[in-house]
C-alpha cells in the first residue's frame, strides 16, 4: 500500500478503532468484573485487568432461585416468537413480491409504519388487551408479543430478497409441472437461507434482550417470568450484588453470542440483498 493511500485511510481506520474499542469496551468490563473478587471490585481503584480470578460470583448466579427455570422459558419465548415470525412474514412476503393485488402498495405502507412505531407507546393498549382477554401471565402473550415486534422487520427484509430470485427460475419449474407452491418450495425457498438467517438472529435478540413487557407489563407470576427480569433479581434493599450480575449477565449474553458467530457467514450477505429491491 502506498504512502498517500496509507495517509489517506488513516482517518478512517482510526474511526474504526475508536469505534471497536467504545463498542466492546463495556463488555469486557462486565466479563472481567464477573471473574474478580469482591473486594477488586469494590476498591476505590479498580484495575483494569483483573488481579486474581474467581468463579464464585458464577456459582451465586447458577444457584440463584428460578435460574433454570428462567432460562427455559427465555427459550420457549425466542424460539416461538421467532419460528411464528418467519412462517408469517414468508408467505407475506411470498405475496408482496411475486403478486399483483389490491392494496399491495398500503400493505407494505402499514408495515414500515408498525415498523417505525415505537414499542414503548404500545405498552397501554398491549396490556388492555391483554387483561381484557384474560392473557396477563402467560407466556403464549408474551411470545405473540415479541412475534409482532419481529414481523413488520422480518417481512421488509424477506420482501427485498425474495426480489432479487429471479421469478423465472420459478416459472421453469411450473413449465416442468410444479404447481407454484412446489416451484417456490424446491427452487426460491433454499436461495432464501441468508435471509431467513438474518432475520432470525434479528428476531432472537430482540425477543431475547426485552424487559419491559416481561417484566411491568404482561408478566407478573414468578414462574413465568425471562432471563432479563432474572437479572434484575440481584439488586435488592440491602445494594447490588455487581459480582453475581456481571456474571449473570455474561452468562445471558453467551447464547446471543454463540448464535451470531454460528450465523455471521449469512448475515451481512442476508441484510444487503433484502435492501436491494423493493
Amino acid at each position: 500500500m502506498s504512502t498517500p493511500r496509507a495517509l489517506r485511510r488513516l482517518p478512517l481506520n482510526v474511526a474504526a478503532t475508536v469505534t471497536v474499542v467504545v463498542c466492546l469496551f463495556p463488555v469486557y468490563w462486565m466479563v472481567a468484573t464477573a471473574f474478580k473478587p469482591s473486594r477488586d471490585i469494590q476498591s476505590e481503584n479498580p484495575q483494569l485487568l483483573p488481579q486474581s480470578w474467581t468463579l464464585d460470583h458464577f456459582r451465586r448466579a447458577i444457584d440463584a432461585d428460578g435460574f433454570g427455570l428462567f432460562w427455559r422459558n427465555s427459550v420457549l419465548v425466542t424460539l416461538g416468537a421467532v419460528a411464528l415470525a418467519l412462517v408469517v412474514a414468508l408467505g407475506a412476503s411470498f405475496a408482496v413480491a411475486r403478486m399483483r393485488w389490491r392494496g399491495r402498495r398500503q400493505f407494505m405502507l402499514m408495515v414500515f409504519v408498525a415498523q417505525m412505531a415505537p414499542w414503548e407507546s404500545l405498552i397501554i393498549p398491549v396490556y388492555i388487551i391483554s387483561r381484557d382477554t384474560g392473557m396477563l401471565d402467560r407466556l403464549p402473550t408474551l411470545t405473540l408479543v415479541y412475534f409482532m415486534m419481529t414481523l413488520p422487520f422480518t417481512i421488509v427484509v424477506l420482501r427485498g430478497f425474495i426480489a432479487t430470485i429471479p421469478a423465472e427460475l420459478e416459472e421453469s419449474a411450473q413449465v416442468d409441472g410444479c404447481t407454484r407452491a412446489g416451484a417456490f418450495r424446491h427452487i426460491a425457498f433454499p436461495l432464501l437461507a441468508p435471509g431467513l438467517m438474518a432475520t432470525s438472529l434479528f428476531g432472537y435478540i430482540t425477543a431475547w434482550n426485552e424487559f419491559a413487557y416481561a417484566n411491568f407489563l404482561i408478566i407478573k407470576e414468578q414462574d413465568h417470568r425471562t432471563l432479563p427480569v432474572w437479572l434484575s433479581s440481584f439488586h435488592n434493599t440491602f445494594g447490588t450484588d455487581w459480582g453475581a450480575t456481571m456474571a449473570a449477565s455474561t452468562l445471558f449474553a453467551l447464547p446471543a453470542l454463540a448464535i451470531f458467530l454460528l450465523l455471521q457467514r449469512h448475515v451481512t450477505s442476508g441484510f444487503a440483498a433484502g435492501a436491494v429491491k423493493g
